[in-house]
């Protein structure tokens, strides 16, 4: 059963663009569009941010939404999310902008109502902190760090 998820269109050109929406049924993202009224230019090695006309209102502090980069993007273009993943909180009701970075070696020109993410609905579980000054439990790795068990 899917969760209902209150949105706003905060842009009137995201109409024309499309309400993100699944295109499969085994999709776990939404497309999300560029919904400006003209291209913009990131330059190689550059960020942009771009807005998404599109507000949502989670309501649920066990669910939060992923703004992640489109495979297909990423691969022709070598334009990804900025910051790797983008968190939008339950509580959150601004616009959702998507940062893209454009890792290519030429400058990449984002279109209107690109297809520039994806957006993801994800479960969060909150914790509370306990300080300590050893751990209760021991494990195998312990304190091994990056590349601790090996490359096979």
């Amino acid at each position: 059963m899917k969760r209902l998820i209150e949105t706003k269109v905060v842009n009137p050109l995201l109409e024309q663009y499309g309400i993100p929406a699944y295109k499969t049924t085994g999709a776990a993202g939404m497309d999300l569009y560029a919904c400006i009224a003209e291209s913009v230019t990131i330059p190689s090695g550059k960020n942009k941010l771009i807005g998404t006309g599109l507000a949502i209102n989670i309501q649920d502090p066990g669910l939060m939404a992923v703004v992640a980069s489109r495979s297909g993007l990423c691969l022709k273009s070598q334009v990804r999310v900025g910051q790797g993943l983008g968190i939008i909180d339950s509580d959150y009701h601004g616009e959702i902008g998507v940062i893209l970075h454009n890792e290519g070696e030429a400058d990449y020109v984002v279109q209107p109502g690109e297809r520039i993410a994806q957006l993801l609905f994800m479960p969060v579980v909150q914790v509370a902190l306990k300080l300590v000054n050893t751990f209760t439990t021991e494990t195998d790795r312990g304190e091994g760090g990056f590349g601790h068990t090996g490359r096979h």
